[in-house]
């Protein structure tokens, strides 16, 4: 008998406020099961569903959502000890070959595989268990999809070809050495399969499960998604209907919390989506002078603000820090080492020293965050821990997921101060990992504006078209903007006439996805992105030569070739799958030169 391994999901009572132990999210770990004696009933399915959560839970998968989108860019230096991880140490100084353990793809794969083992068997399940009814099977393979997809999306932007296979192997005999796709071919099979199941998936979890509504795959989630591929596929109507679509949803759901009045701070902000430019993003105000609730409510543990953490955030990996405790679950491991802890204040990782710059200068001399018209903006603090003029060596950290709360004071007069609580304990991480939100697929659908315009359309006056185009793109980017802002009436600090052609608004939107993503794992697939986009590294080297302390002439020549902006196949992979030929744009890892891999 053939055995194929799950690794399910960690019981999560302590997250959910939930009393069954039957719940899906809360199954118990089983570490082997033969594959003949299973797919009997509707629980083996949801078993296995609960083994993909998992998977994207693990270390080996969150570490490379971060280095891989994240990690070469601009945003991220070097922390405390980061010698003590010689691969990390080494992207940081772009200085990588295919024996860096984050080539490792592996962790991505078994999420794959245990997606399609789900669509496989499903099926078979429904027609023996009536308990297991069409529109859950179908619900289940539209989640599956969704998820598979995701993974395929992490490593085409990672890697651009990879071997692609929508068939489960469940068989210790069978090997996965099949050739790269290319970019596109998958590209264009995820929008596919995305686009067959999209009706299929869950509206809405119920209420009783308001983790689910953010922590399993919803049509939200797939929409968000394919307004993402499409996007990179340069399909930039579809990529705005999708984002219309997410936005819609979202809109009506905030109208939804205002009229049952779900909260205190639903009730105090009852005009909050009209400051925002129409959209339901959550306050950032506490009280007159005082900020830091969108933190909070999105990054934070605050756990009883569910209804408002719904009305923002699309899709993410739910962590707990209770983890060892009864009913405890997982720990974000990743941000625990990478981002900080209670015994190092500082992770592998800090923001750069370009980044930190940025946040230490004043006035016109802030490049990444904007200053005008003496307007604080609130992620100086709620991205990096920054006290002012205090000088201690964890002044350059990384509060994003770090942390549960910040308070920021900068009331009229007073000089801005911010007070964080205390790092999560190590090892005990509480943070989710937020793979979309809304401010995210705002900024995408404004990306794709812009390119609706023509390359030509800065040489002379723009059209009317061309001016409500850039207008629809400015309403998007300023309503993130604004949120961002510490004050009590909130004003424009972002001035339309500022963006007046295509370049301008171009820089504009991918300048405010850097503030309003930073370290949340997307700032390198952005530059990789455009790099695509326009067939140059240009604006890419430039970033990666911001945060460059030695070597920048390599590191220009090297990232001048497109091929580098991508990752080399990991050398373990190479000598098991002959059929892969590594990037030229690196050597196998054995020496220097590239060798091409050719079967014997």
């Amino acid at each position: 008998m053939k055995r194929i391994h799950y690794y399910i999901v960690c019981a999560i009572c302590a997250i959910c406020g939930l009393s069954s132990c039957s719940d899906f999210l809360e199954i118990e770990p089983q570490n082997e099961i033969i594959l003949e004696k299973f797919w009997n009933e509707k629980a083996d399915v949801d078993a296995i569903v609960a083994g993909c959560y998992s998977g994207l839970q693990s270390e080996a998968v969150i570490k490379r959502m971060m280095v891989w989108g994240e990690f070469r860019s601009d945003n991220i230096g070097p922390g405390n000890n980061v010698t003590s991880d010689g691969s990390l140490e080494k992207i940081l100084k772009e200085n990588i070959d295919a024996k860096n353990t984050y080539t490792d793809w592996s962790g991505f794969y078994q999420v794959i595989n245990r997606c399609n083992t789900v669509i496989k068997y499903a099926p078979g399940v429904a027609a023996e268990d009536p308990a297991y009814t069409e529109s859950e099977l179908q619900a289940n393979i539209a989640e599956m999809v969704g998820l598979r997809s995701l993974c395929y999306f992490y490593l085409i932007r990672a890697f651009r070809d990879v071997p692609y296979s929508t068939m489960a192997f469940t068989d210790d005999d069978q090997t996965m050495d099949l050739p790269a796709t290319k970019f596109d071919a998958v590209l264009d099979s995820l929008i596919n399969d995305l686009e067959s199941v999209k009706g299929f998936a869950v509206k809405r979890y119920p209420v009783t499960k308001p983790l689910y509504q953010t922590g399993r795959v919803t049509q939200d989630f797939i929409h968000a998604l394919l307004c993402e591929l499409y996007l990179w596929k340069k399909d930039y109507q579809n990529c705005i209907r999708y984002a219309d679509l997410v936005i819609d949803s979202k809109k009506l759901i905030a109208e939804e919390n205002r009229k049952q009045q779900k909260s205190s701070t639903i009730i105090q902000n009852n005009d909050i989506v009209e400051k925002f430019n129409g959209f339901p993003l959550v306050s950032n105000s506490t009280s007159s002078g005082y900020y830091g609730d969108a933190y909070e409510i999105l990054f934070g543990r605050d756990r009883t603000n569910q209804d408002e953490v719904n009305q923002e955030i699309i899709f993410q990996l739910i962590f707990d820090d209770n983890t060892g405790d009864a009913g405890g679950g997982i720990a974000n491991g990743a941000v625990n080492s990478f981002y900080g802890n209670s015994s190092a204040s500082v992770g592998l990782v800090a923001p750069s020293d370009y980044i930190y710059s940025q946040i230490e200068s004043t006035g016109q001399d802030r490049k990444v965050y904007a200053y005008r018209n003496k307007m604080l903006d609130s992620r100086i603090y709620t991205n990096c821990v920054y006290n002012g003029s205090s000088t201690s060596s964890s002044n350059n950290a990384i509060h994003k997921f770090t942390t549960s709360s910040i308070n920021i004071e900068a009331a009229a007069g007073a000089t801005p101060a911010a007070t964080y609580s205390s790092r999560y304990t190590q090892n005990r991480n509480g943070s989710n990992w937020i793979i979309y939100r809304l401010t995210d697929i705002m900024l995408l659908k404004a990306e794709a504006l812009t390119q609706l315009i023509s390359d030509g359309a800065d040489d002379a006056e723009p059209s009317e078209n061309t001016k409500a185009i850039l207008d629809r793109a400015f309403t998007l980017v300023n309503a993130v903007n604004k949120r961002s802002l510490c004050q009590s009436q909130l004003a424009d600090t972002l001035r339309r006439s500022d963006y007046s052609n295509k370049g301008d608004m171009e820089a504009l939107v991918l300048q405010e996805r850097q503030r309003e993503l930073m370290f949340e794992g997307k700032r390198w697939f952005d530059l990789v992105r455009l790099s695509q986009r326009t067939g140059n590294t240009q604006t890419l080297v430039a970033a990666a030569l911001q945060k460059a302390t030695t070597g920048a002439g390599l590191i220009s020549n090297h990232l001048a070739k497109m091929d580098a902006i991508y990752w080399p196949y990991n050398l373990d992979e190479m000598k098991v799958n002959l059929n892969l030929v590594q990037n030229p744009a690196f050597g196998s890892g054995e020496d220097e030169s590239y060798q091409k891999t050719t079967k014997k």
